[in-house]
């Protein structure tokens, strides 16, 4: 399989299938297709693991599309302005997601529930208690919010992150919150009381456009005319 990425701020990946290659879906998120992409809808392992992934922020479903009858083509677009991240991920290799960030992925590719393992750290962090772990190997396809930008954490180095502005990390990647110093800080800074703390080694993808901070700042307009 290969792909194609285009169109941001309003991304599509378009990825082209040998003869019986398999991709994954869990939001509908196909845009468009060649005619012999042969649709599946199946629980994706079973009870339990769509549980996982309706608690992960997915849905309880998965759509699988595979090429029959020769090559085919198929396309993800995302479901909000911002970028798609390709994660090439070898045997045994981890990626944390936050919720209802993945968009498709070759069929080898597993998803399972990531549950934080200090509670204050899903709590206050701004990325919930329940993310998603996606496993290698295969290819999977990430949607994040506004642009991209990645950082390299050596082993101890971290980095604050803002509520809501953590989209990516590796599983060798550490997350916990710290406090905002100073009252005044707290209730007058627009920062909130809590900020998280990512810790490497690892990779770090930071996103610039936050579906939360971008509801907020509509919010008080959408009441304007009333």
């Amino acid at each position: 399989m290969n792909y194609k990425i285009e169109g941001e701020p309003l991304p599509v990946v378009t990825c082209n299938l040998n003869d019986g290659e398999t991709m994954i879906t869990e939001r509908g998120s196909m845009c468009w297709m060649s005619p012999n992409m042969k649709m599946e809808t199946t629980s994706g392992g079973g009870f339990g693991k769509a549980m996982g992934r309706m608690f992960a922020g997915e849905a309880l479903f998965q759509n699988r599309y595979t090429a029959t009858n020769g090559p085919g083509m198929i396309a993800f677009a995302s479901s909000f302005p911002g970028s798609i991240k390709a994660f090439e991920l070898a045997p045994g290799q981890d990626i944390i997601v936050q919720k209802s960030g993945f968009l498709a992925s070759t069929s080898e590719v597993q998803m399972s529930v990531f549950f934080q393992k200090k509670l204050g750290a899903g709590l206050f962090g701004g990325e919930g208690f329940i993310m998603q772990r996606i496993s290698g190997p295969g290819i999977a396809f990430i949607e994040i919010d506004g642009h991209v930008v990645e950082y390299m954490l050596q082993p101890g180095q971290t980095i604050v992150v803002d509520t809501g502005y953590l989209a990516a990390m590796d599983a060798t990647c550490s997350m916990d919150i710290q406090s905002v110093p100073g009252i005044k800080n707290m209730l007058f800074g627009g920062e909130g009381i809590f900020n998280t703390v990512i810790t490497g080694p690892g990779r770090v993808f930071l996103q610039s456009m936050p579906v939360s901070a971008v509801a907020g700042t509509i919010k008080p307009f959408l009441n304007i005319n009333k």
